[in-house]
């Protein structure tokens, strides 16, 4: 080998990994480590598939090793050159850059793991439920990956109690609460999931949620004698909300403008439900379903005709080996650990045959604001959390043929899309045979509007959790354990609940200027499959991409 031909190879072997980057490659590394390290949410929509038997920390060193790692991450992300990319390339490179905005808010900026007790609920009981509501049976990976979660709890809590530097005593509370009575809440689990379990994994399922217990119990005890001195503040402050909105969201307004305009749907939901009240007053009431096997039987009929309506009127394009969205009858070990998360199974990108399911309570009048909807007509949270709400738009999302989009989440997309399939629903005459049911579709439009203003408030510091709480309870209304449940959850999780409103606002504004673009050529089926297809993405890309528009980029 000649000396220019040496020199040449040693100086491209030399050069560093990342300067021969792709967009695809990064993206490969990024949603891999991610899957180790994302945090688990009480949240329905950001479950992801986890690797199995991952010891998870928040100690100090695994926190930095985040830090670094993401500090990797974001150093290949800007060394590509976007301005050499196609238009749906630049698409995905903002979603990327959306993508490590939100591990930058998770570590940084909300700071949940230093500031929130609850945080540390989640990384344990959320993810012992997340794995429980999977439907049986219990194989024994699945058996071993329980038992996994349940022994990682220990360790877990003795980092929250170093890492909870500044915790806020309402999210303390809402922690104590929780706890109040775990230890026989999870002697239920155990005794229930372990004559499931296989590969001789039931032996030790007692002396885990056993172990478990005491460490929560434990941490509870910690949280109580510290309570006294905890700050009172919860709210994460302009600044970062802000943060969220530009880098996380990509949003196309500010908190202060989306205020104005839910503000604007409120009047509007309030209006159309008072009317829809007058004009069905001297009809008889929805009845309440005599038994659960009723309920489940009716929402499976329902369901058939919410995909058959869906293809006779041209909306969307229901695959046919697309599986169905079932309800069943809540088990004992969920309803224990009914505080840690939604009752759901969405399935995910290995189990895309596997139909979806709704873990449902018997009904009865006694039931919380959605549950009671669902005892009633099932249709509402079908249309939203089913057909053709998050199961399908997610089972479409896992399919799509690029894996970055495969993979990227943002709540502002799919809980947007939920909500817009709600009211295209009802618009396009679904509800029609249950003048009652347009009611509670319309007071469901009067939720939505609201949470933006709990959700602003919290985080700008001009509601506490309690009012929040009471605020919902009265506005809506609804029963005030579902309205202080759902204050706590856009008090720790600033932004989750705007994303409804957020995200239909862009969804109908992104429809409107579609339709005005293309007149009599335009196909509101074809706009709607492009929608649910990327349906992970957030709108204003979507848009973007729809329009071909790159003047800003």
């Amino acid at each position: 080998m000649n000396r220019r031909l040496l020199a040449f190879v040693l100086m491209v072997t030399s050069v560093p990994a990342w300067s021969q980057d792709s967009l695809a490659k990064l993206a490969a590394d990024f949603w891999n480590w991610r899957a180790q390290y994302q945090p688990f949410n009480n949240d329905d929509i950001p479950r992801i598939e986890h690797p199995a038997g991952v010891v998870r920390s928040w100690s100090k060193a695994a926190l930095a090793r985040q830090r670094a790692d993401l500090a990797g991450f974001e150093a290949r992300w800007k060394k590509l050159d976007s301005s050499r990319l196609s238009l749906r390339q630049r698409v995905d490179y903002r979603l990327m850059g959306s993508a490590l905005a939100r591990v930058h808010w998770e570590l940084d900026v909300n700071r949940r793991w230093q500031r929130d007790p609850t945080f540390y609920l989640e990384q344990t009981l959320t993810a012992v439920k997340e794995a429980l509501t999977v439907p049986p049976p219990f194989d024994e990976a699945r058996s071993r990956e329980l038992i996994s979660r349940l022994e990682n709890i220990p360790l877990l809590l003795d980092e929250a109690k170093t890492n909870l530097q500044e915790p806020a005593a309402p999210f303390a509370k809402l922690a104590l609460d929780s706890l109040a009575d775990i230890r026989s809440q999870l002697r239920v689990v155990a005794s229930d999931v372990a004559p499931l379990m296989s590969g001789g994994q039931a032996s030790r399922m007692a002396p885990s949620c056993e172990r478990a217990a005491s460490a929560l119990v434990d941490f509870r005890t910690w949280l109580e004698q510290r309570l006294p001195s905890m700050p009172q503040s919860t709210a994460v402050g302009r600044a970062a909300y802000h943060y969220f909105f530009q880098n996380v969201a990509l949003y196309p307004f500010s908190p202060e403008q989306l205020l104005e305009l839910s503000r604007a749907e409120w009047a509007r939901s309030v209006v159309f439900e008072e009317q829809e009240y007058q004009r069905n007053r001297n009809m008889a009431a929805l009845k309440l379903f005599s038994n659960i096997d009723e309920q489940i039987n009716t929402t499976a009929q329902m369901e058939a005709q919410v995909r058959r309506f869906l293809d006779e009127k041209a909306i969307l394009t229901i695959p046919p080996d697309f599986p169905h969205y079932t309800i069943r009858t809540l088990p004992r070990y969920l309803t224990a650990l009914a505080d840690f998360g939604e009752p759901d199974d969405f399935t995910g990108p290995s189990r895309l045959n596997q139909d979806g399911v709704r873990w449902a309570p018997p009904p009865s009048d006694k039931l919380g604001y959605f549950a009671n909807a669902n005892a009633h007509d099932p249709r509402p949270d079908l249309v939203h959390e089913g057909v053709p709400g998050h199961y399908l738009q997610l089972w479409l999302a896992w399919r799509n043929t690029d894996p970055i989009r495969r993979h990227y989440y943002d709540s502002g997309a799919n809980e947007g899309l939920g909500f817009y399939a709600e009211e295209m629903m009802l618009q396009a005459g679904l509800f029609d045979d249950s003048p009652h049911t347009r009611e509670i579709i319309y007071n469901f439009m009067r939720l939505r509007a609201l949470r933006v203003e709990v959700d602003v408030k919290l985080a700008l510091g001009e509601f506490t959790l309690d009012q929040a709480g009471n605020y919902l309870s009265e506005m809506v209304p609804m029963d005030r354990p579902t309205a202080r449940s759902e204050a706590a959850m856009f008090a720790t999780q600033p932004g989750q609940a705007i994303s409804y409103q957020a995200g239909k606002l862009q969804i109908t504004r992104f429809l409107a200027d579609a339709r005005q673009r293309a007149g009599d050529r335009f196909d509101v089926k074809a706009f709607n499959d492009f929608l649910w297809r990327n349906g992970n993405v957030p709108i204003e890309l979507q848009r973007r991409e729809w329009f071909n528009d790159i003047s800003s980029w």
